[in-house]
């Protein structure tokens, strides 16, 4: 993620978005870089305007969250239920799984 990161931030700063740069800021940051992942980003970004990236993004980021399915209706007694530990990692591992499709 620090990769597409470094990317954004050159972009922001008015800066060419290369591979020497890319490793600059990387390194700046303490990061070991990888060539590989830097060569992928750079493929990954040829003919991405990333001006128009952000902006078609920027709504999806932005979108309300939707109301419970199950949510009970007026006068139903609400029923608590305490989440037990497996539910709640498997929460944050299905959470987690969908954050890698973001970034490819």
């Amino acid at each position: 993620m620090e990769y597409v990161y470094s990317a954004l931030v050159l972009h922001k700063a008015g800066k060419e978005v290369n591979e020497a740069n890319v490793k600059k800021v990387l390194e700046a940051a303490g990061v070991t870089v990888d060539d590989g992942r830097v060569k992928a980003l750079m493929a990954a970004l040829e003919g991405v305007n990333i001006d128009e990236a952000i902006a078609n993004a920027a709504p999806v980021a932005a979108a309300p969250a939707a109301a419970p399915a199950d949510a009970p209706a007026e006068g139903d007694a609400p029923a608590k239920k305490e989440k037990t530990e497996e539910e709640k990692k498997a929460d944050e591992g299905a959470a987690a799984a969908g954050l890698g499709a973001l970034f490819g």
